[in-house]
């Protein structure tokens, strides 16, 4: 039968061979516009996949490591098909005004207009017809000018910077003068600012290993053994160090810090020696953070790094034992002898929950199970953080006012409705879980009801930790302990410089060219929240 219908249309196809050439074209073009289709559509799939994952991460906070996995493989095929559609695509891609920036949530478009900083440079090309008409030779005036925007790169290059002391005598008194020879950021060595910077931002900022780097400045020119850019990166943050100290001083002196850490894999060789894995072993990155933004506060951002090769206790009681206030951290029981009364009475820190956490648990029973209990306590926790964006950025007073208003007759509902829930259900599971951590941790989970400087949860130390998280994918592990160490320093100062809005590499360049000629009692002067450009203090000064 199929045979027959072929046959069929053979034989009622045209004999003109324009007709059929014709029709060839007409079936390719249509055959193009349906691939077209298809593409447009699976990227539809893709981006609304995609869209779909990352709001269940907004909605319930951090989720596994399996559904982070699916983001970034949806990021990527999203990707692939973007490119895909904008090969075949013959259309303008971001010709004309500039558009409004788009929701974060909406799915992804081909079609906007780069937005260009207006600090980037900018360079005019004028294309001047002359002096005379073509037509009639008469002279011509300027009516208006049309004026177009192209967005290209100049390509990073090496650069040998010579530097020529002349030595002169004097004709009188041949007195020899000369000018000394300025600072370098690593003495004796020829690595300028600007490449150092370059180097410790891409190695601990964009997580590029020094290999790749090594790699990179071969094809620019420049054969730099890794061995050199090894002793570089070690150089530098120990020019840097005393920068870091005062940091760390000064983040670590608030009386309101966010906590956490997180797992690293770290190179220990002494392990395989004795036949105990593979040599590696895990450690431990804590950040802490100060981030005052939320409540209008007066003190700057700041994020503090430290490795531990171990979960001890004893870590976090030495990072901490100078430190007094409210401390918002998860349930690490490590932490629990910072809150401990002292002697006096008095406790050094007071504990501030973290609401997110306890919304993970419900969600992950959600999840699981679909349980409307689970669901119930996702929807009234959502209610507190609903109040929570209203009064974002307020000062502390107004949003404790609100609190008390709005959030604390919520909290209580929530706290007794957990309560009625626990008699409810089977006591070992994991919803039986969540309530009761809830429950027997009611005080610091209701603290922010009594300070408005206390966040709802801990996201800010969540967040100085997902560059750890990021950079896990580019490296396995770290080569030691003491490159585990480095690699905090060096984001104590890269996030902190993040944080209050600085490029880190144009201030890491600055402050490796200025350090060694800066008075040690002025070092506050390079902190990343008192730091001018030289440029911009010397236009002032003027």
């Amino acid at each position: 039968m199929v045979v027959g219908r072929m046959s069929n249309h053979v034989v009622n196809l045209p004999d003109d061979p324009a007709v059929l050439k014709a029709m060839i074209a007409a079936l390719q073009a249509e055959n193009a516009k349906i691939s077209a289709t298809l593409r447009v559509h699976d990227q539809l799939v893709q981006a609304l996949r995609l869209r779909i994952a990352k709001l269940q991460k907004l909605a319930f906070g951090k989720t596994s490591e399996k559904i982070e996995r699916e983001i970034e493989q949806l990021e990527l095929a999203l990707e692939d098909l973007l490119v895909a559609v904008a090969e075949g695509d013959d259309d303008l891609i971001d010709e004309g005004q500039n558009e409004p920036a788009p929701d974060e949530t909406a799915v992804p478009k081909l079609r906007r207009r780069p937005r260009v900083s207006d600090a980037t440079p900018r360079e005019r090309r004028e294309l001047d017809p002359g002096t005379c008409c073509p037509d009639c030779g008469g002279d011509l005036r300027v009516v208006v000018e049309d004026v177009s925007e192209l967005l290209d790169m100049i390509a990073a290059q090496m650069k040998v910077i010579q530097i020529a002391r002349i030595k002169k005598s004097c004709r009188r008194c041949e007195k020899m003068v000369q000018e000394p020879a300025p600072s370098r950021p690593i003495p004796g060595s020829m690595a300028g600012p600007n490449l150092l910077a370059h180097i410790l931002v891409s190695k601990f900022d964009d997580h590029l290993p020094l290999y790749r780097q090594h790699e990179i400045f071969a094809r620019m020119g420049a054969d730099i053994p890794e061995s050199t850019l090894v002793g570089w990166c070690g150089r530098a943050m120990k020019t840097l160090q005393p920068l870091i100290e005062r940091i760390e001083a000064d983040i670590m002196g608030s009386d309101l810090l966010h906590a956490d850490d997180t797992p690293i894999r770290v190179l220990d060789r002494s392990l395989r020696d004795k036949g105990l894995g593979k040599g590696v072993k895990r450690g431990r990155i804590w950040a802490y953070v100060r981030d005052q933004r939320p409540w209008a506060g007066s003190a700057p951002p700041g994020a503090i790094y430290y490795f531990a090769p171990d979960w001890k206790e004893e870590r976090v009681l030495r990072h901490l034992s100078e430190g007094r206030g409210i401390l918002q951290a998860d349930g690490y029981k490590g932490y629990a002898n910072l809150y401990v009364p002292e002697p006096d009475g008095t406790t050094r820190f007071r504990e501030a929950a973290c609401w997110a956490h306890l919304r993970r648990d419900f969600h992950d029973v959600w999840a699981s199970t679909k349980s409307e209990i689970a669901r119930e306590a996702l929807d009234r926790i959502g209610a507190f953080y609903d109040i929570e964006r209203d009064i974002a950025g307020q000062p502390a007073d107004l949003r404790l006012a609100a609190r008390q208003k709005l959030s604390k007759p919520k909290v209580e509902a929530f706290l007794a409705w957990s309560e009625q829930q626990l008699l409810r259900i089977p006591g070992k599971g994991d919803l039986a879980k969540a309530f009761r951590y809830g429950l027997s941790r009611q005080t610091p989970f209701c603290l922010f009801l009594e300070d408005g400087r206390v966040a709802i949860d801990n996201n800010p130390a969540e967040r100085a930790l997902r560059p750890i998280g990021i950079g896990r994918k580019n490296w396995l592990f770290v080569g030691a302990d003491t490159g585990a160490e480095t690699l905090a320093r060096a984001m104590t100062i890269v996030e902190t410089a993040k944080l209050n809005g600085l490029n880190p590499q144009a201030y890491l360049a600055d402050i490796l060219d200025r350090i060694h000629d800066h008075k040690i009692n002025r070092l506050d002067e390079l902190l990343p929240w008192n730091w001018v450009p030289v440029g911009t203090a010397q236009s002032k000064a003027a």
